[in-house]
C-alpha cells in the first residue's frame, strides 16, 4: 500500500454531548464543513474524536457532500445525525447556529464512523486495559469512554468502555 492509499489518523475536537452520542452508538454521522483538513479525509482513515479528557478512535465508513444543510437533511438520518433527540427541523437549526452561511458555503460533510468494536466491557477509569478477548487474535484497545447505561441506567465517570477490535 503507497503513502497515497494508505489510511490516514485524523483529530476532531467535539462538544461533550455529541462525543456521549457516539461512544453510545447512538449518533454514527459527524457533520463538517468543507475546510482543507476535512477534504483531506477518505474512507478508512481513523478519526480521534475528542472532547476534554475523553477520546474515541472511529474510522471513517463514508463521507457524503452535500451542497447545503437542507439537503445533508434531506438525505441523511435526523437520528444517525442527532441522536433522535432533536426534529429534523430542530437539527437544521442547531447545525446553522455552527456553521454560518460563508461556512456552509464550503460543502457540508456527513462523516459516516464507525467504531468496530467487538467487544465492550467495564474497567476502572485508572486500570490498565484488559487482555485481549481471545490469545490466538491479536486486538489492539483503542479507545476509552463512558459507557452510557452503566451502573443502573446512568453513565459514571468511573465506569469506562474499552473498545476492542481484531487487527
Amino acid at each position: 500500500m503507497d503513502d497515497a492509499t494508505r489510511p490516514r489518523a485524523h483529530q476532531l475536537i467535539i462538544r461533550k454531548p455529541c462525543f456521549d452520542l457516539i461512544v453510545s452508538g447512538t449518533k454514527t454521522v459527524e457533520i463538517r464543513v468543507g475546510y482543507p483538513k476535512i477534504r483531506r479525509m477518505r474512507v478508512g482513515d481513523t478519526l480521534r474524536m475528542v472532547s476534554g479528557d475523553d477520546s474515541l478512535t472511529t474510522r471513517v465508513a463514508r463521507i457524503h457532500v452535500h451542497d447545503s444543510i437542507s439537503a445533508l437533511l434531506d438525505a441523511e438520518s435526523p437520528t444517525a445525525i442527532g441522536g433522535g433527540t432533536m426534529s429534523p427541523e430542530e437539527l437544521g437549526d442547531v447545525i446553522r447556529a455552527v456553521y454560518p452561511p460563508d461556512k456552509e458555503a464550503l460543502g457540508v460533510f456527513a462523516l459516516h464512523l464507525t467504531t468496530g468494536a467487538t467487544r465492550c466491557q467495564l474497567i476502572p477509569a485508572k486500570a490498565d486495559p484488559a487482555p485481549p478477548p481471545h490469545p490466538a487474535r491479536r486486538t489492539e484497545v483503542i479507545a476509552y469512554g463512558i459507557l452510557p447505561g452503566a451502573r443502573g441506567g446512568t453513565a459514571r465517570k468511573y465506569s469506562m468502555c474499552a473498545l476492542a477490535v481484531r487487527l
